[in-house]
């Protein structure tokens, strides 16, 4: 790199050839205050703040503009550049509200501070409001150019770092405003909402919806929700942004940095990531899930090149169950290099995963071939394995101890003649038939409760011999927890739903069940945040059933000899930084701590447990690895007309008419092509983060 020599305020500076005397000031600690440049776009020279002398040169030059030279000698701050640059911000305040230079709201903007360095702390010159147009119709941007003092920051941003060109300086002379062709949205006119034109903006004219941050990691998880909001961590916008250049391979590697199970939460996955995407505020959120899905899919065995197992470290853990969390743990525990045993009651592994979720949403062999991978990773899964001693493990020579007993044990309505038969539990029930055994229903079947089991369970029973299937649900369709399209699925299969209706009573008469309910109206709400249901007197009607599945909810079964502490709902109480229980060496996770949650919850608790117990044993708790390399993300995006319109995927199913027939996986799976286009939907948040900050006056606001 050819370097030359210059003078600036006295001090010879060494600075790269071809750059500016603005850059070669910054790089070697002297601030020149600008407000139209900015260290990732082209000159411009429009604010003239940046005005310097030069030794041989006449006037004023903007230090933006002009090249550094060798042996040119460059002063930044005399009594005349002071008197200038103050004249001119005046000028340019004369058109701006003067409460910027006062409100303490204003703290983050660029402009104060500048005038805060230049001295000024009036006008004197009279204000001119120009009346012009706040936009707030559109998605995630506020735009108020009556704060806009024509910097062209934004439109650079847009046009040279983005190739977007949503924006351009619009009319002519003193009516020059930003903004788009023919006053047109942001949606219609080509913006891609990527926030550039916000994050060089000096002044506050363009500005987030989201709110503000006090720090780089709340404006990281404001404008990059989706990672986040994934309780394990996945880095989200990087592997869509792989599947939208081709790779997918390298974008399941990404996903298995952080969870064994990438295929089964293509599956089943309930997906927090989609409910924050920002897509969703300009249409529609991105199908990460399904995104997550077509990656697993394209495994062509890349993730295992840099994937490692560490040396034997001489000690053993017992992992008591072998659902998301306990394989999760197993995982990443043997991988650290420990001996680990899991011990599954069942004669199945998997857990809820195996026995809880129907096999039209997860295949078993999906199931099995990630299962596979965890033993090959060196953990030993002993089926038919039902412990009743956790000192007995520790006798028989383990280190350690994670308890994810998942929560087995189905619920009870509390109603009189629910003891009585024809009436079973979810839990019960959804285990028996993805076990294989016999279950068959005949006739008209209800199924009491609004979540996912409930769902299940009545799609379940329709392929099971049930004529008719009535979902009972105490609350309204938007308190269900179940997921929508598990709820939008049962009903294409013909499940009704009572809503706002509730069972009082069981009773039996000539081999029929007659159920007496009462319907509810929803009052304030509970713990939940949900409106809680309450009855209305009088409102009693009966219906009559074959069958009845109570699948109000599920609680652990803890034996008491593990003399562990536990509470509400008979949940083991744990330190939840480290999921410690009350017994040294004992650690729980997954629903039997939380109570029935969700396969991401408790694979991010499996992770958890894995960094605590390697810890306890010695480690030092880490669990991450790079299975693939990392880049960034390519800045510039280019145009497309209709990007904001750009529809969500739909998943392929299979036709209703052949869902009932049997097991067979009801979601087909994106193609190629649908996955690449849902991918290029993406807003590339993170590409915000790479913008670099602005130069910024040397000077302490924050005690004004």
């Amino acid at each position: 790199m050819e370097t030359i020599s210059l003078t600036i305020d006295g001090r010879e500076v060494k600075a790269r050839k071809g750059i500016t005397v603005l850059e070669a000031a910054h790089s070697a600690g002297s601030y020149i205050p600008a407000l139209c440049a900015h260290p990732d776009l082209s000159p411009f020279g429009a604010c003239r703040l940046c005005i310097v002398e030069i030794e041989g040169m006449q006037g004023f030059p903007t230090a933006c503009t002009t090249l550094a030279e060798e042996g040119m000698v460059v002063r930044t701050d005399t009594a005349k550049l002071q008197n200038l640059r103050r004249n001119t911000l005046e000028l340019i305040l004369s058109e701006h509200p003067y409460s910027c230079l006062t409100c303490p709201e204003n703290l983050h903007c660029e402009l104060q501070r500048v005038a805060y360095y230049i001295g000024l702390d009036k006008v004197s010159l009279p204000y001119i409001y120009r009346e012009l147009p706040v936009y707030e119709e559109d998605p995630l941007i506020t735009r108020d150019y009556n704060l806009c003092i024509l910097c062209g920051r934004c439109i650079r941003a847009c046009q040279e770092v983005r190739g977007v060109n949503a924006i351009a300086f619009t009319l002519r002379g003193s009516r020059t405003v930003v903004g788009t062709a023919f006053g047109c949205s942001l949606e219609d006119s080509g913006c891609k909402f990527c926030g550039a034109c916000i994050e060089v903006c000096s002044t506050g004219a363009l500005r987030d919806k989201d709110g503000r941050w006090e720090s780089k990691a709340e404006k990281e998880a404001v404008l990059v929700p989706c990672k986040p909001a994934c309780p394990a961590g996945i880095d989200v916008p990087r592997y869509i942004d792989l599947i939208a250049g081709g790779n997918f391979a390298e974008a399941l590697a990404v996903i298995r940095e952080k969870v064994p199970f990438p295929a089964v939460l293509g599956c089943v996955c309930v997906h927090p990531c989609e409910e924050a995407c920002r897509r969703g505020q300009v249409n529609e959120p991105i199908a990460i899930k399904a995104l997550k899905r077509f990656a697993a899919e394209h495994d062509n065995g890349l993730w295992k090149q840099n994937s490692k197992v560490a040396s034997a470290t001489g000690k053993r853990v017992a992992i008591v169950g072998s659902g998301p969390a306990g394989l999760t743990a197993a995982y990443y525990l043997a991988k650290l290099g420990h001996k680990v045993t899991v011990l599954e009651a069942l004669p199945e592994p998997g857990g809820m995963m195996r026995v809880g979720i129907p096999e039209y949403r997860l295949p078993r062999e999906v199931l099995r071939a990630e299962i596979a991978e965890i033993e090959n990773a060196g953990v030993d899964i002993k089926t038919d394995t039902n412990i009743e001693s956790l000192d007995q493990l520790f006798a028989d020579g383990y280190h350690a101890v994670f308890l994810a007993l998942g929560a087995h044990k189905g619920v009870k309505m509390r109603v009189e003649g629910e003891e009585g038969p024809g009436v079973i539990d979810c839990v019960s029930f959804l285990r028996d038939v993805n076990l294989g055994k016999e279950v068959k229903l005949k006739g008209k079947v209800a199924v009491i409760g609004g979540g996912n089991a409930a769902v299940d369970a009545a799609r379940t029973a329709l392929r099971v011999g049930a004529k008719e299937v009535t979902i009972i649900y105490r609350r309204t369709r938007a308190e269900m927890p179940a997921s929508p399209e598990e709820i939008d699925g049962a009903i294409e299969e013909g499940v009704r739903i009572h809503f706002l209706a509730a069972p009082s009573k069981i009773s039996r008469e000539k081999g029929k069940i007659r159920v007496e309910c009462i319907r509810m109206e929803l009052g304030e709400p509970d713990d939940s945040g949900r409106r809680r249901p309450e009855p209305i007197k009088g409102s009693e009607f009966t219906v009559e059933f074959n069958t009845i599945i109570a699948a109000i909810g599920q609680r652990p079964d803890i034996p008491p000899e593990f003399g562990l502490r536990t509470g509400r709902g008979n949940i083991i109480e744990v330190v939840p930084d480290t999921l410690m229980t009350n017994r040294e060496g004992i650690f729980a996770g997954g629903d039997v701590v939380t109570g029935p949650s969700v396969v991401i919850e408790a694979i991010a608790a499996g992770r958890k447990a894995a960094e605590s117990i390697d810890k306890y044993l010695g480690g030092n708790g880490i669990i991450d690895e790079v299975l693939v390399d990392t880049q960034e993300l390519n800045p510039y995006l280019g145009r497309d007309e209709n990007f904001a319109y750009m529809c969500r995927a739909q998943m392929p199913n299979l036709p209703v008419g052949q869902r009932l027939e049997g097991f067979s996986e009801i979601e087909l799976g994106l193609d190629t092509e649908a996955a690449i286009e849902e991918a290029k939907r993406c807003l590339k948040c993170p590409l915000r983060l790479q913008i670099s900050s602005p130069w910024l006056p040397p000077i302490d606001i924050s005690t004004r």
